[in-house]
């Protein structure tokens, strides 16, 4: 189920001001983006980062913002 959400967008201007977030970009001196997780019970979307083979949370956003979600298609 981890691998359901391929892309998060955060902001309300979705074309001109808000922040993208993809499964597989690279970010953080060198980090990439591995998980876009949705926390159900805490209404929560997290974000987590790979490095040599360490996996590290990143960025935590709550159901409050303006989000929008892009699902994998191929699951």
């Amino acid at each position: 189920m981890s691998k359901l959400i391929r892309k998060i967008s955060i902001g309300s201007d979705y074309k001109n001001e808000a922040m993208h977030y993809s499964v597989g970009q690279e970010v953080y001196g060198g980090h990439r983006i591995c998980d876009i997780l949705h926390k159900e019970g805490e209404g929560s979307y997290m974000i987590y980062i790979k490095k040599n083979n360490e996996v590290l949370p990143w960025k935590k956003f709550n159901s409050n913002m303006a989000i929008s979600i892009e699902y994998n298609l191929e699951y």
